[in-house]
Order: C-alpha cells, then sequence, then structure tokens
C-alpha cells in the first residue's frame, strides 16, 4: 500500500534522507516534470528499465558517466545532483544556506541560476536567476506552467505574450502557459527571483 504523504510532513521526511535517497527523489521528480516514462528514458540511456527504477528508489547508484547522461537528457547541469550538503542535518528539505544553493546553470550562456527551493519535489520552485549585462533570450519560450517574478536588483525586460515589459529593483510581474522572452538592457547584471508550477527543473 502507497501512503501519500502531506507537503509538511515530506519536508519533515527530507531532513532524515541519505544523499543517495536524495538523489533518488531528484532523479524522479525530474523525470515526472517532463512527463518522461522510466521506459523512455532507460531506451535513450540504453539501459534496463529495472536499473533505472532501482536508482529512483534509492537501490541502485549511477555512475557519474550516468549521472551526466541523466543531466543531458533533463537539460540540467550534473552539478545540480551533487548540492544536497546542508551544515545541519536539521535544516535538510526545509532550509537552503547562502554558500549551499545547488546551480542550474553557468555564465556562458549569460543566465546563472541558483535553486532557493530545499529539493525538486513539490508542486513549485523557487530558482535565483541572474542575467549579465546585455544577455537575452533571442527565441520565445513557451511551457506548461504559471511563473512569477520578483526583480531585486538592475533593469530586466520581459516580453510576454508579444509585448514588451521593461521593468527595474523592485517590480514583480506573473504568467501563466504564455510565450516569453527576456533581456538585460542594463550594465550592469539584473537579478530576479522566479517561481515556476509546477518545477521545471
Amino acid at each position: 500500500m502507497t501512503v501519500s504523504l502531506a507537503p509538511q510532513e515530506e519536508l519533515a521526511e527530507n531532513r532524515f534522507l541519505s544523499a543517495d535517497e536524495l538523489l533518488a527523489r531528484d532523479i524522479r521528480a525530474l523525470r515526472k516534470s517532463r512527463g518522461l516514462t522510466l521506459s523512455g528514458i532507460a531506451l535513450q540511456l540504453g539501459r534496463s528499465v529495472g536499473w533505472l527504477s532501482q536508482v529512483e528508489r534509492g537501490l541502485s547508484r549511477p555512475s557519474i558517466s550516468d549521472l551526466r547522461a541523466l543531466a543531458d537528457l533533463f537539460g540540467v547541469p550534473v552539478s545540480l545532483f551533487f548540492g544536497h550538503d546542508v551544515a545541519d542535518e536539521a535544516e535538510r528539505g526545509v532550509i537552503v544556506r547562502a554558500g549551499r544553493r545547488r546551480p542550474l546553470g553557468s555564465s556562458d550562456t549569460g543566465l546563472v541560476e541558483e535553486l532557493l527551493s530545499p529539493d525538486l519535489g513539490g508542486s513549485f520552485e523557487m530558482v535565483r536567476s541572474q542575467f549579465a549585462a546585455g544577455a537575452e533570450l533571442a527565441a520565445s519560450a513557451r511551457r506548461p506552467t504559471e511563473e512569477a517574478g520578483y526583480v531585486v536588483s538592475g533593469r530586466f525586460d520581459i516580453e510576454i505574450d508579444g509585448r514588451w515589459h521593461q521593468l527595474a529593483a523592485g517590480d514583480s510581474f506573473s504568467f501563466a502557459g504564455k510565450p516569453f522572452r527576456w533581456k538585460n538592457p542594463g550594465n550592469e547584471p539584473a537579478v530576479v527571483i522566479w517561481v515556476i508550477s509546477p518545477p521545471v527543473y
């Protein structure tokens, strides 16, 4: 019999999970957020469904090359799988300290993101996005999500459903399922706190 935990109970349970169990949860959450099946991923990785199922249950540990392949498949940096260390075990699954955020991107793209949420589960995720001066998303993106953002610093332009909006520190935005793109027209980095539901990382 499978017991579904309430969100508060799930957070409490996360505090007592090992690093392998947290890795297993992350892989499962990434797969589910992308609507992928065990068999589909196993086929792409050249692995068995049984092996992948064991990985998702924390019974088998993927190798570094397996993690690289999974990261490529999910479109996330492999470093995302290694950021589970916490200074205080009582904070696991509840608190993310400033120096222990998990990176989600690289500065090569002009966008560096860090996961502010304690884990990849749940109904939403919170991300700190830093946009380099002049960086832009040239082609519109669209995803089946509800999103909101708050500009912490800098200038940030966002096009939502074909209309551009110029934002500055203290401004916020929200949209659901609409095409969007962004750019930083300023001479310094822009920082935006982004909330996405359901999670995409």
